[in-house]
């Protein structure tokens, strides 16, 4: 998403479907809960950094790095960086426990990540082919989750239709038997999802969408999925 990088316009829009269900949840929360239950607001960066380099398999890149920022959940747990230049507005249904959505957007307000956590949320199953084109541990919730999260970029297709997908996902999206995976990710009590919103028209092909990827905006994107951490 894409605060330094142009949106290109092969982009087919998707939330998964773990982080479309929970939104909907809280969005029932909010609606039937007392006044002054649910709170929308937006939370300031709390940290710049730098950075870091690009993994080696991406093309070089003679841009410098950008500023980061920190985003940590009130639960003072869960955090994640982003570029500097982007906003994140947290809804919260719940606050003790937490239970909320925080959105990611750029500096043109473009919805680029939606991430949920909480204690409660739904996932739909999915017979789809899966092919996956990339998937990274992310080193932030090594053994924070059995099995390890992964930042995941795949696509799903269900006869002609082709559905591609970002975000992290609970261990491989594809099973190593060949079983495709959906579900939710579990740090201890607590549930998170975080998606990649893509919208237009989807990608012409997997090259296009590979090329996308390795380019500056996938490479931003990436680099928030993989910034996740659990303390």
């Amino acid at each position: 998403m894409k605060g330094i990088p142009m949106r290109l316009p092969q982009r087919a829009k998707f939330l998964l479907a773990a982080g479309a269900a929970a939104v909907l949840f809280l969005s029932a929360c909010a609606a039937g809960g007392p006044a002054g239950s649910g709170s929308t607001r937006e939370s300031p960066a709390v940290q710049a950094s730098t950075a870091s380099q690009p993994p080696s398999s991406a093309p070089a890149s003679t841009a410098p790095a950008a500023a980061l920022a920190t985003f940590t959940f009130p639960d003072g747990r869960l955090s994640f960086q982003h570029p500097a230049d982007w906003r994140v507005e947290l809804f919260e249904a719940s606050a003790s426990p937490f239970v909320g959505t925080a959105t990611v957007y750029d500096p043109a307000g473009q919805l680029q990540v939606s991430i949920y956590t909480g204690e409660i949320a739904d996932v739909v199953a999915t017979s789809a082919a899966r092919t996956v084109l990339e998937t990274d541990p992310v080193p932030g919730l090594v053994g924070r989750s059995v099995p390890t999260p992964h930042s995941s970029f795949f696509v799903d297709r269900s006869g002609d239709a082709a559905q591609y997908r970002m975000g992290l996902t609970p261990g491989l999206p594809v099973s190593p038997d060949g079983r495709v995976q959906d579900g939710l990710i579990m740090l201890g009590e607590r549930i998170l999802t975080a998606d990649v919103v893509f919208d237009g028209p989807p990608f012409e092909n997997d090259d296009a969408a590979k090329a996308w990827y390795w380019d500056a905006e996938g490479r931003t994107l990436k680099a928030l999925l993989m910034s996740f951490s659990y303390r």
